[in-house]
């Protein structure tokens, strides 16, 4: 079995004004530092073979303090990015209910085949952009325990592929900003181990 431990990065401005972030590239407000921090100490002693990231910024300083910890270079991929809005990108859904009709609708209804004007991905091609991701990962590793720091888009693509949930059906699980997944990958077969822990963060 190939053991992965997923990361979501640490909070962001847009974090708590609820704005899409998509591939707009933010930094980690000062909770999402110190949410970093915290997370880094979470793997004092343990050990993994690689350490990847998406290469956007909050991703990436979520991932910095793990590397010091485990010793490990952080393996950058596009792959792992957050979902692209398209024109919907920076805006609250407030504001794109007001100014998109039909993004919101495709929003509200959980269209999976619905990608925003403006380079957005649908539900569905980021789904296949991250799994397709995580399934060369495991080829690269398995049997070996790895850990990723992506975004709660992707964690929700992952989360919907362990339990057989469809894109349409609404998330009713945590994804919280610094929190710590663990899923099992034996084959076809992902099972989570644990999910949304963000005890490390007091």
């Amino acid at each position: 079995m190939t053991r992965i431990c997923f990361v979501r990065h640490g909070e962001t401005d847009w974090n708590i004004e609820l704005r899409l972030q998509g591939q707009m590239d933010l930094a980690l407000n000062a909770k999402g530092e110190a949410q970093a921090t915290a997370v880094g100490r979470h793997f004092v002693g343990s050990t993994a073979t690689a350490l990847y990231s998406s290469d956007l910024l909050r991703a990436r300083q979520t991932a910095q303090p793990i590397s010091e910890v485990l010793h490990l270079p952080i393996i950058l991929l596009q792959a792992l990015r957050e979902r692209h809005f398209g024109r919907c990108e920076g805006m609250t859904l407030e504001e794109i209910s007001l100014q998109y009709e039909e993004d919101a609708r495709a929003i509200e209804s959980h269209d999976p085949d619905y990608a925003s004007p403006g380079g957005g991905e649908s539900r569905r091609q980021h789904q296949v952009r991250v799994l397709d991701c995580i399934e060369h990962l495991v080829r690269e590793h398995e049997g070996q325990t790895i850990v990723v720091v992506t975004h709660g888009g992707a964690l929700d693509v992952i989360y919907r592929r362990a339990r057989q949930l469809p894109l349409e059906a609404p998330r009713d699980y945590p994804i919280p900003n610094a929190g710590i997944n663990w899923i099992g990958i034996d084959g076809d077969q992902w099972s989570i181990e644990s999910w949304g822990d963000d005890a490390h963060l007091g």
